[in-house]
């Protein structure tokens, strides 16, 4: 979640303060003080935090608001939280404020609120939307101690490789690559025709756990994937290696990398965007995260679509992965009006409002693909609806800071090193396990 942040954080600009809040009869342009509408909550008023500001993220946050007060005649205020989520709640219910609902970005927050008490278990009716509509793994994802607390609202997809078509054009290449093996016959093929292949913004450190992330999911498959996100098996073992060793295969060609590989580890996350789309590209393809159609799009002249596309990222083993991120909707206050906000936000209704103004992505099952704007949108949405139960959340995200999402230490700072020098698998495994042997402590 860490690159989606920073997403948030540039394409948001400076976030709101926290006291500031809006709420959803103002937004509507309605002068009734008491809510959007006649309804069974008509008088009562529900308080709602997330990270979600400005024009874009918060702007299509409050029509779901406002959908759910016409519904319901409750009014709504929503107060943006800062980027430290976890901290602007604990300092609201150390004060005895916390909200009715909050949205949290972390699977890990979750986990930690519910250990402290300062979230409710979902209501019945609730939960058995949540059961209908969700793959169990977001069930599980939303639960602790086999009580479910949390209904993912907001889903991100990390397995994505989007590419420059006018580069592929150009090289002959007339299909994208489905498999690791085809991936690297392709980025041969662009280097031959005078193109270099991918843009790696690696002086980012989670550009690279993403990377391996995909790779890993896919070599060793979703439980191998949750044993090592836990530490249960070693950074040592021999699918973390042959990880490392697919990996080298692109990384430990100079000429399959813009600037290579120093020019890499000097290239940040930002830089990387118009490395390939902006208008003196330097690389055909860009592997990465779903928001990166926004940076194209915010950041450059190319169009998705027209000039740029995306494939998913290419199995490695028997499937392709699908690894993401997603934000959770959790209830601070058992209250009526928190109660009926939860189940609403488990329906598909409830997704489509937001689906339909785009930049959004359910991971809802009964969400029509139709409500999504672009044919982009809806092919990275029926890739996280399809994967299942194999969805897997960002392994850097589970793991204690220390290990995964620490810049210049950690996971980071040793694939940073593997980059540099692609040849020394065996070391950068036992570096990988005795960093995570320290963390998970």
């Amino acid at each position: 979640m860490r690159d989606v942040m920073w997403s948030r954080r540039r394409m948001l600009g400076v976030t709101l303060a926290a006291g500031l809040a809006v709420s959803t009869a103002a937004a509507c342009g309605g002068g009734d003080d008491d809510g959007g509408g006649d309804g069974p909550l008509k008088g009562q008023t529900i308080t709602v935090a997330s990270i979600w500001t400005g024009s874009n993220e918060g702007a299509k946050f409050q029509k779901v608001l406002d959908a759910f007060s016409e519904r319901t005649g409750a009014k709504v205020t929503y107060t943006p939280t800062g980027d430290n989520v976890a901290a602007y709640l604990g300092s609201k219910v150390n004060g005895n404020a916390a909200p009715d609902v909050a949205f949290l970005p972390q699977q890990g927050v979750l986990v930690e609120f519910a250990s402290k008490g300062w979230i409710k278990p979902l209501p019945a009716d609730t939960q058995n939307a949540v059961k209908q509509n969700f793959s169990q793994v977001w069930q599980e994802l939303g639960s602790h101690n086999g009580t479910m607390y949390g209904v993912y609202f907001k889903a991100s997809s990390k397995s994505t490789v989007w590419y420059r078509k006018q580069a592929f054009t150009d090289a002959g290449i007339a299909q994208p690559p489905a498999t690791w093996a085809d991936f690297v016959k392709t980025a041969q093929t662009l280097s031959d025709s005078g193109a270099t292949p991918i843009s790696v913004g690696a002086a980012d450190g989670w550009v690279l756990t993403d990377w391996f992330e995909n790779v890993y999911l896919s070599v060793a498959g979703p439980e191998k994937y949750d044993q090592l996100s836990k530490h249960e098996i070693p950074y040592t073992d021999e699918t973390v290696k042959e990880s490392l060793r697919k990996l080298a295969e692109i990384w430990g060609k100079d000429n399959f990398l813009a600037g290579g590989r120093d020019g890499a580890l000097q290239t940040e996350f930002p830089a990387s965007v118009p490395a390939v789309f902006g208008d003196s590209p330097k690389a055909a393809m860009l592997p990465g995260a779903d928001f990166i159609a926004s940076e194209i799009s915010t950041n450059t002249k190319s169009k998705i679509g027209s000039d740029a596309d995306f494939f998913p990222f290419p199995a490695v083993g028997a499937k392709a992965p699908v690894v993401g991120a997603g934000d959770v909707a959790v209830m601070m206050k058992d209250t009526q009006g928190a109660r009926e906000l939860m189940k609403f936000l488990a329906s598909p209704e409830a997704a489509e409002v937001w689906a339909k103004q785009g930049g959004f992505i359910s991971p809802n099952k009964a969400v029509d693909l139709a409500s999504y704007p672009d044919e982009v949108q809806r092919r990275i949405a029926k890739a996280v609806i399809d994967a299942g139960n194999d969805f897997r959340f960002d392994m850097s995200d589970l793991a204690p800071a220390a290990f995964g999402g620490t810049k210049g230490a950690g996971e980071w700072k040793i694939l940073q090193d593997f980059l540099a020098n692609p040849s020394d698998v065996d070391g950068t495994a036992e570096k990988l396990e005795e960093a995570a042997a320290k963390a998970f402590k």
